[in-house]
């Protein structure tokens, strides 16, 4: 567990400690009757309610029908048709919170919709007390402290212990801030409720080669559930074609998502993910076919630049890094013209990762702090707040090579500062982890595996905890890091750096 959550976590996470974890989403439609004894703590039923459970101030049976199956294509990772129902929704009712809140939570998965979520929490004043729980939570999540949606989804854990869309959308929130076994142990109840509940078997399969712990053996045969109970769907192809190239299986991965496309062919992530297993394949003509495939069935300009990114990262796997750079720096400005905070984020940081010369290396990234310090039009704090730590922790990480050890310091202060301020658990763990790395440097390998230990997404930390743990003596530790290392197989920058072994074997040595 993260070092600094530890002084709080049993405080803010009552029900979900007694609870459990979360996993990931599929399409589960049922009738609300259907759902009726989903909730142990049922209250009374009001006339107007949603899922049979949840009573809400429309009394428009359209506007929560169609709240109902927003929420079930959210779950599904039908996000484009979620959004479109939730908008619908609000055009049935225009003064019922929770399809604002929808909307808007939906949203924040691609464009982040901020009107949507201000509407939702000023109708909500007068909503009863389940639609106002819901929309609080819904609504939190993208805030600058977590703290309101910590307590608000313990709440709803408390009210509805057993009712399986707060257990999943909590839990997927969970998973999304990689608290990865809380959110499984909470899929996995799910699955106690409803055997066959799509969402759950979908991130289960995820997360058994996401967490501390993979088993290949299991994901896969979770999903293969996953897909025989939705054979219509393409998301269980396209989840099968994500895992199959983790483990190495590059061949299944491109028939799987060769199948999600003759399902729907404008499922745009795995048209997406047919160039990115390609590029790791090396066969880089295909790739880039497949992601100028992607551009054009591409809806919004999120999409366009990840799309654009990863067709420009194919000139580093094939060795052309100048081309690459020159494309990359030409993306980066018009993502900055365009108004997109992701897209430059996501571009820039890359960049930054890739140049070669640390020093150059460090002012990129320091210019990228810069920008990113503050509230950024277009981007929700609850993502600029990790995406500022990512920033720090790799400054930290580069400023250590260089053996800039005064000016790490100040820019863990800063780290520390923000992930008090957030309590965001991504934010947390990179904190702890940057606290790993001071531990490495002074080669006090056992106190750097405590901090690198809880930093589960990063290849490149899992890098250094893997050389912490070897250093240690602890090799079945290190083989397990290297084990969940392999798993996260992609077309990454990182994944490029330490494929390619240019990242350092621990920042104690003297480069």
């Amino acid at each position: 567990m993260s070092r600094f959550l530890s002084r709080f976590f049993l405080l803010i996470f009552p029900a979900a400690c007694a609870v459990g974890a979360f996993a990931q989403a599929p399409q589960h439609v049922e009738e609300a009757s259907a759902r009726t004894a989903s909730s142990a703590h049922v209250q009374p039923l009001a006339r107007n309610n949603v899922f049979g459970v949840f009573a809400v101030s429309s009394k428009s049976p359209e506007a929560r029908k169609l709240v109902e199956n927003a929420v079930d294509q959210y779950e599904n990772v039908l996000l484009d048709q979620s959004i479109s129902t939730a908008k619908l929704a609000t055009q049935k009712d225009p003064h019922f919170a929770l399809a604002y809140a929808v909307l808007a939570f939906a949203s924040r998965r691609g464009e982040p919709n901020p009107e949507a979520r201000a509407k939702a929490r000023e109708l909500s004043k007068s909503a009863p007390p389940e639609e106002k729980l819901l929309v609080k939570w819904m609504t939190s999540v993208e805030d600058d402290s977590l703290l309101p949606a910590i307590a608000s989804m313990n709440d709803l854990l408390t009210k509805f212990p057993n009712d399986k869309h707060v257990l999943y959308l909590t839990s997927e929130w969970l998973y999304f801030q990689q608290d990865y076994d809380r959110s499984r142990a909470m899929m996995e109840k799910i699955l106690t409720i409803d055997p066959n509940f799509p969402p759950a078997l979908n991130m289960l399969g995820y997360s058994w080669v996401e967490t501390g712990n993979p088993d290949p053996v299991k994901a896969i045969r979770y999903l293969k559930k996953y897909a025989e109970v939705q054979p219509t769907q393409p998301n269980p192809e396209d989840s099968l074609g994500e895992v199959s190239r983790f483990v190495g299986d590059d061949q299944g991965s491109i028939e799987h998502y060769s199948l999600a496309l003759k399902i729907n062919p404008l499922f745009i992530t795995s048209q997406i993910g047919l160039g990115d297993t390609s590029t790791l394949m090396g066969n880089f003509a295909r790739a880039r076919q497949e992601y100028e495939k992607a551009e054009v069935i591409a809806t919004n300009p999120r999409d366009l630049f990840h799309i654009s990114y990863q067709k420009a990262l194919v000139f580093f796997w094939e060795n052309n890094p100048e081309e690459g750079f020159r494309v990359l720096d030409t993306l980066a400005l018009r993502a900055e013209q365009s108004g997109e905070p992701y897209a430059f984020y996501e571009i820039s940081l890359g960049r930054a990762l890739l140049t070669p010369d640390r020093a150059e290396q460090l002012r990129r990234l320091e210019s990228l702090e810069a920008k990113y310090s503050a509230p950024v039009t277009g981007m929700s704090e609850g993502d600029r707040n990790p995406s500022l730590a990512e920033i720090l922790r790799d400054e930290v990480r580069v400023h250590f090579q260089l053996g800039h050890s005064d000016a790490a310091q100040s820019t863990i202060k800063k780290l520390e500062t923000l992930a008090s301020n957030s309590r965001d658990l991504i934010v947390s763990g990179d904190y702890d982890s940057v606290l790993g790395l001071v531990h490495l440097q002074k080669d006090d390998f056992d106190g750097a595996v405590d901090g690198l230990s809880s930093d589960a997404h990063s290849p490149l930390m899992l890098q250094q905890l893997a050389f912490a743990q070897e250093r240690a003596g602890d090799k079945a530790g290190a083989e397990n890091t290297k084990l969940r290392l392999k798993f996260m197989r992609g077309p990454t920058v990182e994944w490029f750096l330490v494929s390619h072994s240019v990242a350092d074997q621990g920042v104690s040595a003297s480069n």
